[in-house]
């Protein structure tokens, strides 16, 4: 029947105002014959407007009055619905809520009238009422109909208000366990010869055993089980086994109703791989021995649900101790904040911003930061060993492990968080995290939490609001109270106790935690400025401390510079105001001893570490370096300050480059590990080799001014040899050089050369005294007659020297000489002059190949430090440096006349042009790249680690440790970094003995 247009439009303007957003189909559904005693009745209008969506409330109510089975039921559902407000809300509520339980209703016609109950004692139903609920269910598919009846009734007290999110979710909890016990006893009945073998105990795990259940979740379980009756162990294991896969099937898989949910038992001991049911003995035994920290975490759910409830309880019981001993486990924290971290990089990208339980500031973030406080302070303080994650926080905020201030707002944001979750879920009964980006369901979503001006966008506001608190408290609600333990707090705070913040800190990985709670009273105590900065920085650095090898030495060093600049304004603006400023410093002064020693001496470096785009951590080129150091030079009174001022600008440079170089390998939060290792070695070798040849080009010319002024009467060259002429020198690295002149037109010869000789020991003189910057050692011994020979030659004497005398292994040094500072065209000639000397036309003969094969083998064998392992020597051990780059080297002096691309020092550039060539498989060229790469990155690592020089790995723990992250291996993996050197070295010594030795070079 079609109304009038004047009541239509009328009744049209009604629905718009009552939140209809299709009126004309609700006008529609209000005319036909369902409703049509009621169509006018302004309270049926007035409480459809009141639910998250009209349209599908009305849809919902049509649906179900068409399934009633006649007029007689029909009339009865009309006249309750209009007359009783308490089901009138609850039956509108869910049909506009849930487009599931509205398809539930309209298969269950008479499952309304669950919904007609409203006593005190209906409000929180426990276990029993939900089994009385269930105890008709003879059959999976009538258990599900029951279990949907039940779940009806939970939903209903939900969308009204009468409980609220944690009483919620514990109904669904106690309604999963109704179920478990409901689908074990359908097992049972359906096999009494195997419910008579054994004993079989349920453990809840999860949400389900933490009591805060979703809507649609997993129900994770671990069955236990014994031997009954005296019956054989081995029989009675079996029989529990059937058991147990056919309560999972009853509930898990889908029959005409639906299913119920998925029963996973993958967090069992060995998960999918281990059996089903274990004895409580094998139980024990896996957690004493092979469990990973994260499956102690996980039992701090594990709560007897079904079967056995004594034999379940004794499992718990037996486990517990074990579960509050984790927090003394080596890398716990690091272990707990890597699994997060793991969970956080397996989300699809195009999900992380939607992500309500997994991404950043999600639910997860909430119940990870819980936990980990738990499993510390829970050994001491029986108090926090809840399962249920909101009552843990309050435990925690109570005994003064969390500020009260935080513990409130993040318990504010975990309830909305999880309201949001239960609602999205709560639509169409599906396993879901993810917020959706539809404006109707977003409006549904927002009427339903009670926000009904704008929901869209108000919802929208909300939820990045809450995403934000959890992201900011997560982490500081970990740290915050240590600050607190070490300041004066405001009247009524509970503070952190002594320790309390010991255990916390031990925990953390800080190995002197006394010495770190006074370094924190330093510098976060009083009323200044300084340290109200400090109190907000302070707990998010020591978290990047605490992902350190060496998180005491990393807390020690940031005092130690804040000491230094705490007065400087810039340098607390700059970590306050800066994203990457304080991250990066953290990085820094916590991996190793170089960085933090170069920036002691310089702490205004601090600055470099504060650009957002990075910039101020890019190593400058030679030209630029060159030019600041000659500068400083030419401002100096005296040779030795101008070399003082070039050793300056040396130590403020290599920790730029020492930065970025361990920023690149640890990455950030804002910028992951750089991938390419490769680069970031090809970058130090550049910057180091760069900043030597400046500081000697700087040396030069101080020592040039002072004694000749600006003429020496001698042209003079410095050409760098080995890694320096390679632009491979590392932060350890001597400088090899060779010193050549030329004496001017018109000079004396004699009073030439003694004038470079003078020049040459001026020079070595004033970069030898003693200065607390890294050591500029320069070494000259490759020069023609070794140690033996002068110093410094003309170039004739070079050129008649080579021609008459050189040796195999002075070619073989040549290929990696390179002018590095002085006279460019001096340099250029010396070039020339050893070019044939190095790509000798021809190739060599075979005589010179076996004088290298055995020059090589004779280093092998007598320049390895005694009491090395061989296999770990980053430079001379088997696939280690020395073995790639004589491959290289040995390609070069045979190939390198014909092929142009072999013609440079540097040893990856010629690798690839061998391989581009094909002189080396690709293969073969990718495993000796890789193995040079690593032992580079392996020297360095022991320069920034330990401060000084090293070809092997450290012994000491901690400097091993540090390596190891460096190298990109997490907390107590030093051992797989050390397999991982030996494989790659390994396969690298195969390639060289093939190409060395067995002639493919």
């Amino acid at each position: 029947m079609t109304s009038a247009p004047g009541r239509r439009s009328s009744t049209f303007t009604r629905l718009l105002r009552h939140g209809f957003t299709d009126p004309s189909a609700a006008e529609r559904l209000l005319d036909g014959p369902e409703l049509a005693a009621v169509r006018n009745d302004p309270v049926l209008l007035e409480a459809l407007g009141a639910t998250a969506d009209p349209d599908l409330a009305l849809l919902g109510l049509v649906r179900l009055l068409e399934a009633q089975p006649g007029a007689t039921a029909r009339q009865e559902l009309l006249d309750t619905l209009i007359s009783a407000k308490p089901l009138r809300d609850r039956l509108l509520g869910v049909l506009g809520a849930s487009d599931a339980l509205a398809d539930h209703l309209a298969r269950h016609p008479k499952d309304w009238q669950a919904l007609v109950t409203y006593e005190p004692r209906d409000l929180h139903p426990g276990v029993e009422e939900f089994e009385r609920g269930l105890a008709g269910a003879t059959d999976p598919v009538a258990l599900r109909v029951a279990y949907r009846r039940c779940l009806l009734s939970i939903a209903a007290r939900d969308v009204c208000g009468t409980t609220e999110i944690a009483e919620t979710a514990a109904e669904l909890a106690d309604l999963a366990t109704a179920t478990l016990r409901a689908a074990l006893a359908l097992a049972g009945a359906a096999a009494p010869e195997d419910a008579a073998l054994c004993r079989l105990a349920v453990i809840a795990m999860g949400k389900c055993g933490g009591h805060e259940l979703n809507y649609v979740s997993d129900v994770d379980v671990v069955f236990v089980g014994e031997a009954a009756n005296g019956a054989d162990e081995g029989k009675a294991l079996r029989a529990a086994t059937r058991l147990a896969s056919h309560m999972m099937r009853i509930c898990s898989e889908t029959t005409v109703e639906g299913s119920i949910w998925p029963v996973d038992a993958n967090l069992r001991p060995e998960g999918r791989n281990g059996p089903l049911v274990r004895t409580l003995a094998s139980h024990l035994a896996y957690y004493q021995r092979w469990a990973k920290t994260w499956e102690f975490q996980a039992l701090l759910k594990a709560r007897p649900v079904a079967g056995d409830l004594a034999l379940g309880e004794e499992y718990v019981a037996a486990l517990q101790p074990l579960v509050w001993q984790a927090a003394e486990r080596e890398n716990f924290v690091a272990d707990v904040q890597k699994m997060r971290r793991r969970v956080v990089e397996n989300i699809p990208a195009a999900e992380v911003d939607r992500q309500l339980k997994l991404g950043p500031g999600g639910l997860r973030d909430v119940e990870f930061a819980v936990q980990l406080l738990q499993l510390v302070h829970g050994r001491a303080d029986t108090s926090l060993r809840s399962g249920t994650t909101l009552d843990a926080l309050k435990a925690l905020a109570a005994g003064g492990y969390v500020g009260r201030a935080d513990a409130a707002q993040l318990d504010d944001a975990y309830r909305f968080l999880r309201s949001l979750e239960h609602r999205i879920q709560l639509y169409r009964l599906r396993r879901t995290h993810l917020v959706p980006e539809d404006e109707a369901d977003l409006r549904r979503l927002g009427r339903s939490l009670g926000l009904r001006t704008d929901p869209v966008t108000t919802l929208t506001r909300e939820w990045r609001r809450h995403t934000a608190v959890v992201r900011r408290l997560h982490e500081k609600l970990f740290y915050r109270p240590l600050l607190d333990a070490v300041a004066q707090l405001a009247p009524g705070e509970t503070r952190l106790s002594a320790e309390a913040a010991r255990e916390r800190l031990v925990a953390l990985g800080y190995a002197d935690p006394a010495a770190a709670l006074r370094h924190l009273e330093a510098l976060a105590s009083g009323v200044t400025r300084k340290a109200a900065i400090q109190r907000t920085l302070l707990p998010v650095l020591l978290g990047w401390f605490a992902d350190s090898a060496d998180p005491d030495a990393g807390l020690l060093n940031f005092r130690k510079v804040s000491d230094a600049l705490g007065k400087t304004p810039w340098y607390l603006r700059l970590l306050r105001d800066e994203g990457a400023a304080a991250e990066n410093l953290a990085r820094v002064l916590s991996a190793g001893r170089l960085a933090p020693d170069l920036l002691m001496r310089a702490p205004e470096a601090v600055a470099l570490l504060g650009d957002g785009d990075g910039a101020g951590l890019r190593p400058r080129s030679r030209a630029h370096l060159e030019q600041e150091v000659l500068a400083a030079v030419r401002r100096a009174d005296n040779a030795a300050q101008g070399v003082t001022a070039a050793r300056g600008v040396r130590r403020r440079e290599l920790f730029r480059t020492a930065a970025a170089d361990i920023i690149g390998s640890y990455g950030t939060e804002s910028q992951p590990a750089e991938a390419d290792r490769g680069a970031l070695v090809d970058l130090v070798g550049d910057a180091v080799s760069d900043l030597t040849a400046a500081t000697l080009a700087g040396t030069l010319r101080a020592v040039v001014r002072e004694g000749w002024g600006d003429t020496l009467p001698t042209r003079f060259t410095i050409i760098g040899m080995g890694r320096f002429g390679g632009h491979e020198l590392g932060y350890g690295s001597d400088a090899d050089v060779l010193f050549v002149h030329e004496p001017r037109e018109g000079a004396d010869e004699q009073e030439a050369s003694r004038a470079a000789h003078k020049v040459v020991a001026e020079m070595r003189r004033l970069l030898q005294i003693p200065s607390a910057d890294p050591p500029l050692l320069v070494d000259a011994d490759l020069r023609p007659e070794g140690k033996s020979g002068p110093l410094v030659r003309t170039l004739k004497s070079y050129e008649a020297y080579y021609r008459r005398w050189s040796l195999v292994w002075e070619r073989h040094a040549l290929l990696r000489a390179e002018p590095v500072a002085g006279d460019e065209d001096l340099g250029r000639r010396f070039t020339e002059l050893i070019d044939p000397l190095r790509y000798p036309a021809g190739g060599l003969d075979e005589e010179a190949v076996r004088e290298i094969r055995r020059l090589k083998a004779r280093m092998e064998s007598e320049r390895l430090p005694r009491g090395t392992d061989p296999k770990l020597h980053a430079k001379l051990g088997p696939g280690g440096l020395s073995d790639v780059e004589w491959t290289v080297q040995l390609l070069q002096l045979r190939h390198g006349a014909e092929e142009p691309g072999l013609r440079t020092t540097r040893t990856r550039q010629a690798l690839a042009a061998a391989r581009a060539a094909g002189l080396v498989r690709e293969e073969d060229a990718a495993i000796l790249d890789e193995a040079w790469v690593l032992a580079t990155r392996v020297r360095n690592a022991v320069m920034l680690v330990r401060g000084r020089a090293g070809d092997t790995f450290p012994t000491q723990p901690r400097e091993l440790a540090a390596v190891g992250r460096y190298l990109g291996y997490g907390p107590g993996h030093a051992g797989d970094m050390l397999d991982a050197y030996r494989r790659t070295a390994r396969r690298a010594r195969g390639v060289m003995e093939e190409l060395f030795y067995g002639g493919g070079a």
